[in-house]
């Protein structure tokens, strides 16, 4: 689950309820870790960018799982997803309704936060490819999604997804290089700090981690899993009273 947080910038707690609610449907692979689709990651990266928009968790989780439940067997990720005052509003043609209450909303002039950003086919084709290089040719993922950041780099998702596989291939310390790239041209990306303080931790750089994380919550206050972080990182420094606060912050965002 780890993979995914770095990977993706979602809660845990998003991540496990998107799986019970059947939203999306990742196999057991060796030594019982979740394997995720290139399906399921489409999915998981439209539940960020409706976080970004400021949907709350539990709102998100609801919606979700009622739109995938009057879909049948057809997959949600082709369906249009948008936030629109912190609400999921599916979208087909000229009509668009709440995913939660199923309320048709006839005002089609009001401005939706889109979900996905444009990108070209030749940046959608590279992402998809890294995508799906990662398990069998981590170095061709890596020019894959370097190919989408020379194209594109505002692309946040090919950022951490770059970063975290940097990690994974024992080369954190480029890993932060690319998220302090990153952050230069995202400097407001709540997930691109929380990743860089991830990257940090594991070259055991932990004063630096906190400071990551701090910023992150700086800028997007609901992130549980940096409150949880920090609990650990202030614990392991000797600071019990800030360690506590952070882990009320987590569990009270958690419910």
């Amino acid at each position: 689950m780890r993979k995914v947080q770095a990977l993706l910038g979602l809660p845990l707690h998003v991540v496990t309820g998107l799986i019970d609610a059947g939203v999306v449907t990742p196999t057991r692979g060796p030594r019982h870790a979740w394997r995720f689709t290139f399906q399921d990651v489409v999915l998981l990266r439209t539940a960020h960018r409706l976080r970004t928009a400021q949907v709350p968790s539990r709102k998100l989780l609801r919606a979700l799982a009622r739109v995938k439940g009057g879909l049948g067997p057809l997959p949600l990720s082709g369906v249009r997803l948008t936030a629109i005052d912190r609400q999921v509003v599916v979208r087909d043609g000229p009509l668009q309704w709440e995913a939660e209450s199923g309320q048709l909303l006839m005002d089609f002039d009001t401005a939706a936060a889109p979900v996905v950003q444009p990108l070209g086919a030749t940046e959608v084709d590279w992402f998809a490819e890294a995508v799906e290089l990662e398990a069998t040719d981590p170095a061709a993922a890596i020019q894959a999604y370097r190919a989408v950041l020379a194209a594109d780099p505002s692309h946040a998702a090919a950022w951490v997804n770059l970063s975290a596989l940097l990690c994974e291939q024992g080369h954190c310390d480029d890993a932060v290089q690319t998220l302090d790239e990153a952050i230069v041209h995202l400097p407001d990306d709540a997930d691109l700090h929380f990743n860089r303080g991830i990257a940090l931790e594991d070259q055991q750089r932990f004063d630096e981690a906190i400071g990551a994380y701090e910023r992150a919550l700086a800028l997007r206050h609901d992130l549980a899993d940096a409150h949880f972080n920090l609990a650990r990182l202030h614990e392991r420094a000797g600071r019990p009273h800030r360690a506590l606060r952070h882990l009320h912050e987590y569990r009270r965002l958690s419910r």
